[in-house]
């Protein structure tokens, strides 16, 4: 796993990365989360490319439902054995 990759899977183990489904409030991708939990800006697009491949690979799950909400995202079991970490009780 690249450098970058476990930089990626970090922030969204951190609970610091959401995704937008573009259905309102702007276009479908990833957005850093703001203290307060709200939406806090769009991740670049090189970021965003990181973020689809740990989805792709299943290491990250994005929350699914129906609505124009932000999404959360999680880190999957085999996203922390990547990390080497053992997941945390929510």
């Amino acid at each position: 796993m690249y450098e970058d990759e476990l930089i990626a899977l970090q922030l969204v183990a951190d609970n610091e990365v959401l995704f937008h489904p573009g259905m309102c409030g702007g276009p479908v991708g990833y957005r850093w989360r703001g203290p307060d939990g709200a939406e806090a800006g769009q991740v670049p697009q090189r970021q965003t490319e990181v973020f689809d491949r740990l989805t792709g690979r299943g290491l990250v799950r994005i929350e699914r439902r129906l609505g124009p909400f932000d999404r959360e995202m999680s880190v999957t079991s085999a996203g922390f054995d990547a990390l080497g970490v053992l997941p945390t009780a929510a």
